[in-house]
């Protein structure tokens, strides 16, 4: 089973006005409302491509509930630790006039020592044919340091442990020999302290010493440019597919999602990147996650090499 872990999920609540005026109320055009974190993505993604898991994480009130019952009816199953405080909403709001948008992101609510020890009990069950992949970020009173307990107990109990989060604990958590990390350039140099920008090149030299420091694949997602995929035995690399970019906010996480259904379908890893990145590229084209109508289409643009570094 894979499960996927949300540490700090949040409703979404998209508005489009045609004016923002201050001191005056504001009447919107159009208004949606969507249950988000980067692990539920990933479980929206892994449901609609046929491989069944189970969302866990942390949340409460109203909102968590909210975001359960949308796993529910998409036939998710939910296990998640309830917190005292309620599951954050960020608004993001489209001005018309001005052909402007404004991100309000939330930090969540607190979350207790006991809310923690629970969901790490939760994870402590977890068997050795399993995998977790834990995306995003921690909501308010979860240390980072939480990711290399978790990367602990997948290294005592043998489960795959996938990770999507930017903070510099990750690196603490290859000694433990995680299954897949999927950073971006940014969290790459961030993670091994280098200031950029940086060449293609210089980039997957860096995802390779994650590889050499005991992560056993790495998914790097290299934005408008595409994404590579490295291990031990090989290098691989696509671009990305040519559109009108709307929402670049889900694109990692519906890459991860599908290339982790591919890993699980046995797909080739060529075939599988190119898959992956062509879903990506269709979220990025659309205002929620991908529905894969258009995927096939966009995978004809994407080329996938496999390359040594002196190829580029």
């Amino acid at each position: 089973m894979i499960y996927t872990c949300t540490l700090n999920p949040a409703i979404d609540l998209f508005i489009e006005t045609e004016h923002l005026k201050k001191e005056v109320v504001n009447r919107t055009n159009d208004y949606d409302i969507q249950p988000n974190g980067k692990g539920v993505n990933v479980s929206f993604i892994l449901k609609m491509l046929a491989v069944a898991n189970k969302a866990i994480g942390i949340g409460g009130g109203f909102t968590n509930d909210y975001i359960e019952s949308a796993l529910n009816e998409k036939g998710i199953e939910t296990q998640f630790i309830k917190s005292a405080g309620i599951t954050r909403i960020n608004v993001f709001t489209r001005v018309v006039d001005r052909d402007e948008e404004y991100k309000l992101v939330n930090k969540g609510p607190h979350v207790d020592s006991k809310q923690i020890d629970a969901l790490l009990n939760l994870i402590g069950c977890l068997k050795r044919d399993d995998m977790l992949v834990v995306s995003g970020s921690f909501a308010d009173g979860i240390p980072e340091s939480i990711i290399i307990d978790i990367a602990k107990l997948s290294n005592q109990i043998g489960f795959k442990l996938v990770i999507d989060t930017s903070y510099q604990a990750v690196m603490e958590t290859l000694q433990y020999q995680p299954f897949l990390l999927k950073p971006n350039d940014e969290e790459l140099m961030q993670w091994f302290n280098v200031i950029g920008p940086l060449s293609d090149t210089q980039l997957i030299q860096y995802a390779q010493k994650l590889v050499e420091q005991g992560a056993q694949n790495v998914l790097l997602s290299l934005g408008a440019k595409g994404a590579a995929f490295i291990n031990r035995e090989q290098v691989l690399k696509g671009n990305a597919a040519v559109g009108k970019v709307v929402n670049t906010a889900c694109s990692g996480d519906t890459m991860l999602g599908t290339f982790l259904a591919g890993m699980v379908q046995a797909k080739p890893l060529a075939e599988n990147l190119k898959y992956s990145i062509a879903a990506a590229s269709s979220t990025a084209f659309s205002a929620g996650l991908t529905d894969f109508t258009d995927v096939a289409t966009l995978q004809e643009q994407i080329k996938v090499t496999e390359i040594t570094l002196e190829d580029q």
